[in-house]
């Protein structure tokens, strides 16, 4: 409870208590920093990287000027994470984070070389991530179940479920579902989402876990089927594709996550509030809705301060399921 009771005590104006109370603002403009950098912390082709080039493009066309969108891949999003962090508290440097790195990873990891509550600023949420597990088109399963049983059927085999992110919530589910179905699916972790679907499309791994917007250009190349969705709801994208939950695997419902927008905590107040009102505007747009929904992602913008405070929600959530896995990350 350490870690919620500060964020909500505001005793240290990190992710959540900056965000959730934004002084007044000057009278006077800000201008938005020129240039910008979106960094993204996994390998191009992924859900992340196409949520942060639609962004980067919007925002151009918006008059917003040049967004530079960086891929800095590894260590589970950390490696870019840690980067901005580190970056000048100017606006220019942002960060387009998986809500497992605040929301999951401080339970998770010993030492993420970031602290939640003291390094960031919300900026804005921008997408829901409905996630999926997928398995190669030739693979003589089509459904969770059917995997399960077809594994428990190969005892000389080692099942494994390909991931870009550790700790992460498919990371936490998969675990969850080795041991109410007593099984050992091991997680192989990958820099990105693009290797590990080329990988899970060959039958190198059996199964792989990510984001549906990074699974739907393979999906649609028919290199790849889907064995259920995150959530309680099929997607409009994909009514076809049962949920996991649906399927007897209850594990994942509240593996579907976000992506948003962070900059290091001492950003100024009047520029974190011109990058929201930016994000925001961007979001807005009927083009940039239809390319990310065709995707897999649900459009959910949403201030700073509701960011923070969904942040913490779901930070409390995710603590009795850390516990009860016992998954420690080093």
């Amino acid at each position: 409870m350490r870690l919620i009771s500060r964020l909500f005590m505001g005793v240290i104006p990190g992710i959540a208590c900056a965000a959730m109370a934004f002084p007044a603002y000057a009278e006077k403009a800000t201008p938005l920093p020129q240039p910008m950098t979106l960094v993204v912390g996994y390998a191009p082709g992924g859900a992340a990287d196409t949520v942060a080039r639609a962004y980067a493009e919007q925002l151009r066309k918006n008059g917003a000027g040049t967004v530079i969108v960086e891929n800095r891949p590894g260590a589970s999003g950390r490696i870019g994470l840690n980067h901005v962090k580190d970056s000048k508290a100017d606006g220019r440097t942002m960060y387009l984070v998986p809500s497992p790195l605040l929301t999951i990873f401080p339970l998770t990891y010993k030492a993420p070389g970031y602290d939640a509550e003291t390094d960031l600023r919300a900026v804005a949420t921008l997408v829901d991530i409905p996630t999926a597990i997928v398995t190669g088109a030739s693979q003589p399963f089509s459904g969770m179940k059917d995997y399960v049983e077809w594994a428990k059927q190969k005892p000389s085999a080692v099942p494994s479920l390909g991931v870009a992110t550790l700790g992460s919530s498919g990371h936490l589910g998969i675990l969850a579902v080795n041991a109410n179905h007593n099984m050992k699916i091991e997680p192989v972790a990958y820099k990105g989402a693009s290797p590990m679907l080329i990988d899970v499309s060959s039958g190198v791994v059996s199964i792989g876990w990510d984001a549906v917007a990074s699974m739907m250009p393979l999906y649609q190349a028919k290199k790849i089927k889907f064995l259920g969705v995150s959530g309680t709801n099929r997607l409009d994208s994909l009514p076809e594709v049962k949920t996991l939950s649906e399927q007897g695997f209850p594990e994942f419902e509240a593996a579907t996550s976000f992506y948003g927008i962070v900059v290091p905590a001492k950003t100024p107040e009047n520029t974190v509030k011109v990058l929201e009102d930016a994000f925001l505007k961007a979001s807005e747009a009927p083009e940039l809705r239809q390319q990310l929904t065709a995707k897999g992602l649900v459009m959910a913008p949403a201030k700073g301060e509701e960011m923070a405070k969904r942040t913490l929600k779901e930070l409390a959530s995710w603590r009795p399921v850390v516990e009860r896995t016992g998954i420690v990350m080093d």
